[in-house]
């Protein structure tokens, strides 16, 4: 097994520092440039306009909150490897899918970490709240997936203690932060996009979760097979149907899967048919994404 602890680093604009004194949101607009080959990250940019990077493939993704083409340039002189395929300029909500603010999903009061609102309804004494800084990683609690393994969470926990969680494909650590809020006592984040890793280790540390939430980069196949009696995995669908073939998933007592196409929902129903599988709940958004909450019978 490969895995690195991450610990948030808080050197952009999407500082914890910032956010707990900011009353709006630290992000307006986004210049992403897009370099075919693999930056060699180590290499340090300057100024407080650079908000991370990720690899994808063979491209690496660089994001800023301002105009950046001189460092871009600079970058490329240092790395004559590399070369710039694109460049986007966008509003951060356009990003997002959506503008980010408080709102509740089920039981869960999802903050932004620029906000600090409380519920306006009576059930503010017993929502369960969590602050995010999304940065430029997707998992804000817009997206279908997202929501609908919020809601199997909170079934789940309305039949008994989640146990130990393993939280694969992390992103903000937002479905990690959710299950430590509805008592499980130690769950293990796990992204490969260290850009996602680092993002989530910083709203662990914002949820003040650090005692019971360890994240990790790591990939969801060399980490399925770590002890845990729930694992809650927001994938590719091809990722999906591989895991769910594995010892180390057969080990759990429960799962959460979301990220299935139609298609896939169907081949992993089949899969999901084994002798000693419950399905308990499946969940179907726009006709397109599927996610399955199930149990060992």
């Amino acid at each position: 097994m490969v895995y690195r602890p991450v610990a948030g680093r808080g050197t952009t604009p999407g500082n914890t520092e910032v956010l707990t004194a900011a009353m709006s949101c630290p992000y307006a607009d986004l210049y992403i440039y897009r370099i075919e080959g693999r930056w060699e990250s180590r290499a340090a940019i300057g100024g407080p306009s650079f908000l991370g990077h990720w690899q994808e493939e063979g491209s690496s993704f660089l994001f800023f909150a301002t105009p950046a083409e001189a460092e871009v340039r600079m970058i490329l002189n240092h790395q004559p490897q590399l070369s710039l395929l694109d460049s986007f300029h966008m509003p951060y909500d356009q990003w997002q899918g959506a503008v980010f603010t408080a709102e509740p999903i089920g039981r869960f009061w999802i903050v932004p970490a620029w906000e600090n609102p409380e519920p306006a309804d009576s059930a503010s004494d017993t929502a369960l709240r969590i602050v995010l800084d999304p940065g430029v990683v997707f998992g804000a609690g817009n997206h279908p997936t997202t929501r609908d393994c919020l809601q199997a969470l909170d079934l789940l926990a309305t039949e008994g203690p989640a146990g130990t969680v393993l939280d694969l494909g992390t992103g903000t650590g937002i479905l990690a932060l959710a299950a430590a809020r509805l008592g499980s006592p130690r769950v293990l984040a796990v992204d490969l996009n260290l850009l996602a890793a680092r993002t989530a280790a910083r709203n662990v540390r914002l949820n003040q979760l650090t005692d019971r939430v360890l994240v990790v980069q790591s990939r969801a196949e060399e980490t399925i097979d770590c002890p845990a009696d729930l694992v809650v995995a927001n994938l590719n669908g091809e990722m999906l149907l591989r895991l769910v073939d594995t010892s180390g998933f057969r080990q759990k007592q429960r799962f959460i899967l979301s990220g299935l196409l139609r298609g896939e929902a169907k081949e992993m129903r089949r899969r999901l048919s084994r002798p000693g599988i419950r399905i308990v709940e499946e969940w179907v958004r726009d006709g397109i994404w599927h996610t399955f909450y199930g149990m060992r019978a």
